[in-house]
Parts: C-alpha cells; sequence; structure tokens
C-alpha cells in the first residue's frame, strides 16, 4: 500500500470514529468544532507548511482525551485508537506530541508550541474558540457546567498554574477577559493572527453592547 493510500485510509477512518465519539457532545467540543479546526488548520498549513497528514490527524483527535471532556485520560483513548491504525511508532507520537501542545492551560501560563505543525493546530484550536463561534461555544460550555452568565461582583483570574485554570468555576463573561480575549496576542503563524483580526474585534464589541444592555443604557 502506497503512503499517500494508508494515510487515506487513516485520516477517512478517523474521521468517522470521531463523528460518531462526539455526536452527541453538547459542550461546543462537538465533531462540527473538531471539524472548523481541521478545515482552519489545512487552511493555514496551504501558507505556513507543514505535514499536512501530521496536521489533519493532530486536529481530528485533539479533543479525544481533553481534560475539560474526561476526568482521568492522559491519552488513553487516543493511543488507543492510533494503535488500530496503519501507523508507524514515530507518526503516532509525532501526533501525540502535536495534541499535548494544543489546549490553553491559564492566563498566566505558558502554552508553547515547539514545531510547526503544533503551531498550526494550536492555532486553529485558538481562532475556532474566537468570534462568534468563539462566543456561541464559550455560553454553551458555561451552560453544560452550570456556570453564571455574569456576575459583576466576580471578577477574572489570572490563573497561575494549569491546576488553577482546570479548578475555576468563574462566570461565562469573565471567560472572555481569562483566555478569549488573550488569544489574539497568543497566535504563532501570521497567517492565523490575520484572520484573528476581525474575530477579535467582533468580540470586543459584542462585549461593548452586552455591557451597555446590563447596565440598561440601551
Amino acid at each position: 500500500m502506497s503512503l499517500k493510500i494508508r494515510q487515506k485510509k487513516c485520516l477517512n477512518e478517523t474521521i468517522a470514529y470521531v463523528k460518531e465519539w462526539f455526536q452527541n457532545e453538547t459542550s461546543g467540543h462537538d465533531w462540527w468544532h473538531i471539524n472548523r479546526v481541521r478545515l482552519l488548520a489545512l487552511s493555514i498549513a496551504e501558507t505556513e507548511g507543514g505535514d499536512l497528514f501530521l496536521i489533519e490527524m493532530a486536529a481530528l483527535l485533539h479533543d479525544l482525551d481533553d481534560w475539560k471532556l474526561n476526568e482521568n485520560s492522559k491519552f488513553f483513548k487516543t493511543r488507543n485508537w492510533l494503535d488500530d491504525l496503519d501507523l508507524t511508532e514515530p507518526e503516532k507520537e509525532k501526533i501525540i506530541e502535536i495534541i499535548d501542545q494544543v489546549s490553553f492551560k491559564g492566563a498566566g501560563v505558558p502554552t508553547v508550541a515547539r514545531s510547526l505543525e503544533a503551531k498550526i493546530v494550536q492555532d486553529a484550536d485558538r481562532l475556532d474558540a474566537i468570534g462568534a463561534i468563539g462566543i456561541a461555544r464559550t455560553f454553551a460550555f458555561g451552560g453544560k457546567k452550570g456556570r453564571l452568565m455574569y456576575h459583576p461582583e466576580m471578577k477574572p483570574n489570572w490563573h497561575k498554574s494549569f491546576e488553577d485554570y482546570k479548578n475555576a468555576v468563574s462566570p461565562t463573561i469573565n471567560h472572555f477577559y481569562e483566555k478569549l480575549l488573550l488569544l489574539k496576542d497568543r497566535l504563532n503563524t501570521d497567517t492565523a493572527k490575520e484572520m484573528a483580526e476581525s474575530r477579535h474585534r467582533y468580540m470586543e464589541d459584542f462585549l461593548d453592547r452586552f455591557f451597555k444592555e446590563w447596565e440598561c443604557e440601551i
């Protein structure tokens, strides 16, 4: 089997697997989020380069063991799935390595992506966390977790560790200041930075409108 055919088979099987796994996910981390991250990553890679197979596989699997959706899972499901595919050990390790560098881990916590592929998938995931889609996903996640929409006496936190971030129960509006508004300046590639500009402005406009309506000014 040629390399191209083998990789295409792995991708098609992974798409079917991820679609089924996330079909009923209501936290904003559903199949459509994963597919958007995949398409954004491939779009960024058209300009920035990188191994398209590794980028696409990591994008497809980046939420399978995400801590927000799993109690105790250090890539357990991901490794099991990769072991079922016709992949070399170096390919499996590279995919895991990329995924491990994707997630935001707190306002005060560096999340450095080392390889070009990791930078691209991290950027794609962060782009889908901002803009109109990002706003919708943020409120979906807050509702799923039973969080307040907003409380004027609860101020945003600057998480000093990943544990602080994981244990946070801030209202949804606080999440804009603890994460979403920070992402534009934490992107890696020039392509993603350009794409982020309008999405970031949209969030600023939304917040301006939100607070005016909250105070009954309009």
